[in-house]
């Protein structure tokens, strides 16, 4: 009795619901482990439902773990969005802000995405490289349209791998804040802005 109300549960399912739940068991078990010891069966069984249902949603690991890293780098650029008009540094703490609340609220995804850059698997990588140039582009213009950065972004193409830099720091710090630092998402917060505003100075 209880495992066909269990069965008629996952069925009310939607189609989106479905592929969320996979996505979301397969963020933290790639965040807790390297791709390759990562297998299907496992996010089947911990979803509870059958591989040929998984495999249906996505047809290999590899389009799995793609479409992980994916849903990560869509959820971090729409909570990072500059607001138009916005002066970089009057919205650099709030975008930090959510960017770290992000960071702490999906500590799994956050993970499995910066993994993807160790996968083998290169079809993997460039869906990572992908996301980090959109997060690059995002950021770059904010800068452009701010007059007080904007002329420096258009002059200087360093400012380009100025801007990819800080946002490897900015990983490495959120990762390393992850695992217990003794920082504060406040002290956090403002050695990342403090991090932009030198590199550009």
């Amino acid at each position: 009795m209880t495992a066909n109300h269990g069965e008629r549960v996952r069925r009310r399912l939607s189609t989106g619901e479905r592929r969320e739940q996979l996505l979301g068991v397969g963020a933290r078990l790639f965040s807790e482990s390297p791709y390759d010891d990562v297998w299907i069966e496992q996010v089947a069984e911990i979803a509870g439902v059958s591989r040929g249902l998984l495999y249906h949603y996505f047809p290999t690991k590899r389009d799995f773990f793609a479409a992980v890293v994916e849903r990560e780098s869509e959820r971090m650029l729409a909570m990072t969005a500059p607001v138009p008009g916005v002066p970089v540094r009057a919205q650099l703490s709030a975008g930090l802000d959510a960017y770290l609340e992000y960071v702490r609220a999906h500590a799994h995804g956050y993970r499995a995405f910066h993994r993807a850059d160790a996968a083998g698997d290169r079809t993997v990588r460039r869906v990572y490289q992908r996301a980090l140039a959109a997060q690059e582009r995002q950021v770059l213009a904010a800068l452009a349209a701010d007059p007080e950065f904007g002329p420096a972004v258009e002059v200087r193409p360093e400012v380009r791998l100025a801007v990819r830099g800080w946002l490897a720091f900015t990983t490495a710090v959120s990762l390393e804040w992850l695992r217990g630092g003794d920082l504060t998402r406040e002290q956090v917060r403002d050695l990342c802005a403090r991090a932009l505003l030198g590199v550009l100075a």
